[in-house]
């Protein structure tokens, strides 16, 4: 077909958006339970009917096609509609992790050109702390929670928006257009914005669909933060699109989530290995009140031995994934499947159906069977570039590849292992730690003469964000005297659980500084 024939078709016939697969689904399956949170049920024909009213409720109070959305809000039946009632209007989804300091938020507000700020009750205060830090944002948005909570005033409530009488306004909206921004710690102190576009995310819908058997049966539990890349585009989106029913809740506590596991009869279950250790070591675990739980899945870091022999031994129904990738790549790269977890335990596994990886030297040659190397990756899954960062766009995708910054081995059988992090970062209890942006902050503490930033190996977390501070000559500081100016100033996650005190930092001739050396002195 010439490109002119090719002109003649509407794109309208072959559009395939974030909110075109919910649409489809509810034509489908439109008296399945698609959403339950706290006493609110929707079927999918409520839930793509609420979608469209919300849609043009925000064309209304002025969100334009193609204007940046900010979303600052804990789990609820509110974000999962804001999240495909901005695909439908056309906007693009900014979701912000609610964890961070005003100070934090600001800057990703004001990177993202955000006039319009969704939040919720408990973190309207931090919202508007937030955006009166010289940010462009306009107007806010009330939703509601999992626990009932009256709208805040100021802010436009979330039933008034899904109540609008108006009919939404056409949409140009294509599948290569942008769907959201998604901000991602990197080595430097600044986050970077992963832009994704409607087709990079749903080609990955399809890979979790096919490696991680998300089902039309499924009864899913979505506990982790949805302003989290895993569980809304690995987890809540392709449960969507496929079909399953979804049970949100935004309390990922053993209190919360066993009573809630047995109740809905969920059968399908994400959460980083922090949170299974919490549930194996709760007194309300019942192993015969979870017999209909089947799928359990983890990422961020990797589950230690011991624990995955005790969930086999204890929830032994229970076929665990392993699914590792980043923002970057919407995020799902490779999945160690449930047949291999005790065989290859440590491995990230192989890549998804539509990714292909690598792991390279700085040739971009393929490394030898267990050599270290840098992955890279392949994919439609993959982001656009940085939002209005083309440097580190370009440094990204250097060669064609995208670069992850991870370092790994490959086996004889082609299982991939990450070794350490090109870009220090630190994952601890789930979230993503840039180490020089914790380094930064010690370094502003006038005793401070050098300092270093590791995760450790630790039995909650996962890996302990751990400083390692060598003081200024006649100065003195203590332990809780960082960890005080951390937590003032930063996120309570990137705050130091340890604290060490040495002399001097190793370094190799070059003067270049030995993490790996620190992780292995101090682990």
């Amino acid at each position: 077909m010439s490109p002119t024939e090719r002109n003649n078709v509407s794109p309208l016939v072959r559009r395939q958006t974030i909110a075109d697969a919910l649409h489809r689904t509810a034509q489908r399956l439109p008296a399945k339970t698609a959403i339950v949170c706290g006493s609110t049920r929707w079927t999918y024909a409520d839930f793509n009917a609420l979608v469209t009213r919300l849609a043009a409720g925000l064309q209304h109070i002025g969100v334009a096609e193609g204007e940046k959305v900010a979303v600052l809000a804990r789990n609820s039946h509110g974000f999962a509609a804001l999240r495909f009632a901005l695909a439908r209007c056309g906007a693009v989804l900014v979701p912000i992790n609610f964890m961070l300091k005003a100070d934090e938020v600001a800057y990703i507000l004001r990177h993202a050109g955000a006039r319009t700020l969704a939040t919720d009750s408990g973190l309207a205060e931090l919202a508007r702390a937030a955006a009166a830090l010289d940010t462009q944002v306009k107007q806010f948005v009330w939703l509601p929670s999992e626990d009932p909570a009256e709208p805040v005033a100021g802010m436009h409530p979330f039933d008034e928006l899904a109540a609008c009488s108006h009919s939404l306004a056409p949409v140009a909206l294509q599948s290569q257009d942008l769907a959201q921004i998604v901000y991602t710690s990197g080595t430097e102190a600044s986050p970077k914005g992963a832009m994704l576009t409607h087709d990079a995310v749903l080609w990955q819908y399809v890979s979790c669909v096919v490696n991680a058997e998300i089902a039309e049966a499924d009864v899913a539990l979505h506990a982790l933060p949805l302003y989290h890349c895993a569980q809304l585009d690995v987890f809540f989106g392709p449960a969507i699109y496929i079909g399953s029913s979804n049970v949100i809740t935004a309390k990922p506590t053993p209190e919360n989530l066993l009573p809630l596991l047995e109740q809905h009869r969920i059968t399908s279950f994400f959460a980083p290995p922090t949170v299974w250790i919490a549930l194996l070591r709760s007194p309300l675990l019942v192993a015969d009140k979870l017999k209909h739980l089947s799928k359990g899945y983890y990422g961020a870091s990797i589950m230690p031995v011991e624990v995955l022999k005790e969930l086999a031994e204890r929830l032994p129904a229970v076929r665990l994934w392993n699914l590792y990738g980043q923002t970057e790549i919407a995020p799902l790269a490779t999945m160690l499947a449930p047949k291999d977890q005790l065989r290859k335990p440590g491995s990230c596994g192989k890549a998804v159906l539509n990714v292909e990886t690598r792991v390279v030297n700085d040739a971009m040659q393929d490394v030898a069977v267990n050599e270290v190397g840098e992955i890279v990756h392949r994919s439609p899954h993959l982001m656009l570039g940085y939002f209005n960062d083309p440097e580190r766009t370009a440094a990204a995708f250097d060669g064609d590849w995208f670069h992850s910054g991870d370092l790994a081995m490959i086996d004889d059988e082609g299982y991939i292992s990450v070794v350490d992090r090109k870009k220090d970062m630190i994952k601890t209890g789930g979230e993503n730690v840039a180490s020089r942006e914790v380094e930064e902050m010690i370094y502003r503490l006038p005793a401070v003469s050098e300092v270093a930033v590791v995760g450790l190996p630790d039995a909650k977390w996962v890996e302990a964000v751990t400083a390692i501070v060598v003081l200024k000559t006649g100065h003195a500081l203590t332990e809780a005297e960082v960890m005080a100016h951390c937590s003032e100033h930063m996120a309570h996650f990137k705050t130091p659980k340890r604290v060490v005190f040495t002399d001097a930092l190793p370094k190799n001739p070059s003067g270049k500084l030995l993490k790996r050396e620190l992780r292995q002195r101090y682990a």
